[in-house]
């Protein structure tokens, strides 16, 4: 592969202090998933990034996402839950990338999610779905999946429910900046 200019550091994420693999996000297999897991999730979402792999530092945000955190803890102070860092990456994907169609995966991903805080998770994904189609209004949906879109009061209210204290006034300041 010839040599590619490097990209810049996703600002809305720590920066890569360290080379990290999957094995970073393994050790978590079987231990609680908090504000450790949270930020390695961050940390190495910004490695797969700047490795030129934004699908992969999508669906490592997920997993912050899932992360089992109460809204209090420390870190999310320095790093708020990562919608930002996912505009981010859907407006400033290198185009010789492979980016996925984000909106049909948070489609499909609120629709198939199991245990911890299903009802969390879920109205997180139709969060992200919603940016997803401002921020990249030319990806398309899934005309064959049979799911009712909600609306983004909807989506709002859910968050007000089942999210973080204020966690709906970040979505929608995050999805109100989009360009």
């Amino acid at each position: 592969m010839p040599d590619l200019p490097d990209i810049s550091n996703i600002p809305y994420l720590p920066p890569p202090t360290q080379d990290m693999s999957w094995r970073d996000l393994n050790r978590f297999r079987s231990t609680e998933r908090g504000s450790d897991f949270y930020k390695t999730c961050l940390d190495y979402s910004q490695v797969l990034w700047k490795r030129r792999l934004p699908a992969r530092a999508i669906l490592c945000l997920d997993r912050a996402w899932g992360a089992d955190l109460k809204g209090d803890e420390p870190i999310l102070e320095y790093w708020p839950l990562p919608y930002q860092a996912l505009v981010y990456i859907l407006q400033n994907a290198p185009t010789e990338v492979f980016l996925g169609n984000p909106r049909v995966h948070f489609q499909h991903y609120a629709d198939r999610l199991g245990e911890p805080r299903i009802e969390q998770r879920k109205w997180r994904s139709w969060a992200c779905w919603a940016l997803s189609c401002k921020a990249r209004p030319d990806f398309q949906s899934d005309p064959d999946h049979d799911v009712e879109e909600p609306s983004l009061e909807e989506i709002a209210q859910k968050l007000d429910q089942y999210g973080h204290v204020e966690e709906s006034k970040l979505w929608k300041s995050v999805f109100q900046a989009i360009d």
